[in-house]
C-alpha cells in the first residue's frame, strides 16, 4: 500500500484532496502531517511527497520514489543538487494554467499593437488625442516570435494563428505538436529577433534562462517590435529593457512578471508611456485552477500505484 505524504501547511483545500485521494484510490494511505516532526515521522516509509522536501528532510526518504511539485514554475532553490541526485522522480502541474495565460499575452498583443497605452494617458487626461497612438500594428501582416513553445505557448501560438499572425517558436524540446508555427532550437534565437513584431516570453526560469533577455538582445529587435515577458521575471534584466523602451530601442513592452516582485515604487517602468504593467496576476482568481492542479495529482497518484509512466516528469537539473 503505497503512502502518500501532503506537505506542510495544511489548509481546508488539503484535506479536502486528502479525502477525495483516499476514497477513489483506496490503495493508498495519505497522510497530512501538520508539523515538521510530524514530517520527520511519516518520511522514512513514504512513497510519494506532495509539496517539497527540504534538503534537511530529505535524508529521512529512504523510499520516496515520487515528488509532485504543486508549481509549475518552481520557487528558487527548490531543486537542490541533493535532491536532483536523488532518484525521486519529480512531476508538475503544467498544462493548467495554458488557457488563461495565452489570453492575458494576447491582451498585451491587442492592446500594443492599437495603442492602448497612449489612448489610456490621453483619457486620464481628459484629452480627445486621435493621434495619441505612436504606431499601428495590423496583426493580419504581423509576425510574433513565442520563445517557449511549452503549453502556455502553444496556446498562445493557436490565438496568435486566429488573428493571421506569423508564428515563429523557439523551444529546446519541442513535445507539443504546434501547427502553423516555425520551429527553432533556441540557438537561432538570435538571428530570429530580428524578424519579430512582438516577441512574447514564456519561459521558465531556469540556471539558462536567469538574464536571458539583456541588452544585447534587446539591441538585435526591430525599433518597432515589442516585448511580452508572461513567463518569470528574473528570465530578463530590467535595467536592460528600461534603457531599451526609454532609448527607442524598442517600441515598448508589457509586463506580468518582474526581476524583483513587487515592482519598486521607484521603478522608472511605471512612469513610461509605452508600457503595460500587471502585477504578475495572470492566472490570479482562475477558478478553474484548484480542480486542475487537483486531476494532476489524482492521474499521477492513479499512475503511480499502477506502475506506470507519471505525466508531467520534470528535469530536475534544468528545474522543468
Amino acid at each position: 500500500m503505497p503512502k502518500l505524504i501532503i506537505m506542510p501547511p495544511q489548509n481546508a483545500e488539503l484535506r479536502e484532496w486528502a479525502e477525495r485521494l483516499q476514497n477513489e484510490l483506496p490503495v493508498y494511505t495519505v497522510v497530512l502531517p501538520e508539523t515538521d516532526a510530524a514530517v520527520a515521522e511519516h518520511l522514512p516509509d513514504a512513497d510519494a511527497v506532495y509539496g517539497w522536501v527540504s534538503p534537511e528532510q530529505l535524508p529521512l526518504a529512504k523510499n520516496l520514489q515520487w515528488l509532485q511539485n504543486p508549481a509549475a514554475g518552481p520557487f528558487p532553490g527548490f531543486y537542490y543538487p541533493a535532491l536532483i541526485e536523488h532518484p525521486v522522480v519529480a512531476c508538475n502541474p503544467r498544462g493548467i494554467y495554458n488557457d488563461h495565460i495565452a489570453q492575458h499575452i494576447m491582451m498585451f498583443v491587442l492592446a500594443l499593437s492599437r495603442g492602448l497605452p497612449y489612448y489610456m494617458d490621453a483619457q486620464r487626461e481628459g484629452n480627445w488625442d486621435k493621434d495619441a497612438r505612436k504606431r499601428y500594428v495590423d496583426l493580419a501582416a504581423a509576425t510574433a516570435l513565442i520563445v517557449g513553445v511549452g503549453g502556455i505557448g502553444h496556446e498562445t501560438a493557436r490565438l496568435c494563428n486566429a488573428f493571421g499572425m506569423e508564428v515563429i517558436g523557439v523551444d529546446p524540446r519541442w513535445e507539443y505538436e504546434v501547427p502553423s508555427v516555425e520551429k527553432h532550437e533556441p540557438a537561432a534565437l538570435d538571428s530570429l529577433l530580428p524578424r519579430a513584431d512582438f516577441v512574447i516570453a514564456t519561459t521558465p526560469h531556469t540556471p539558462e534562462t536567469e538574464g536571458m533577455w539583456h541588452k544585447d538582445r534587446f539591441a538585435l529587435m526591430k525599433n518597432t517590435a515589442y516585448f511580452v515577458n508572461i513567463g518569470r521575471g528574473k528570465t530578463m534584466k530590467l535595467a536592460d529593457l528600461i534603457a531599451a523602451l526609454e532609448q527607442g530601442i524598442i517600441a515598448g513592452c508589457g509586463l506580468d512578471v518582474f526581476e524583483v516582485e513587487p515592482l519598486p515604487a521607484e521603478s522608472r517602468l511605471w512612469e513610461l508611456p509605452n508600457v503595460l504593467i500587471t502585477p504578475h496576476i495572470a492566472v490570479k482568481d482562475a477558478e478553474n485552477l484548484p480542480e486542475r492542479r487537483f486531476a494532476v495529482l489524482l492521474e499521477n497518484a492513479r499512475r503511480f500505484a499502477e506502475g506506470a509512466p507519471l505525466q508531467n516528469v520534470v528535469n530536475k537539473a534544468a528545474w522543468y
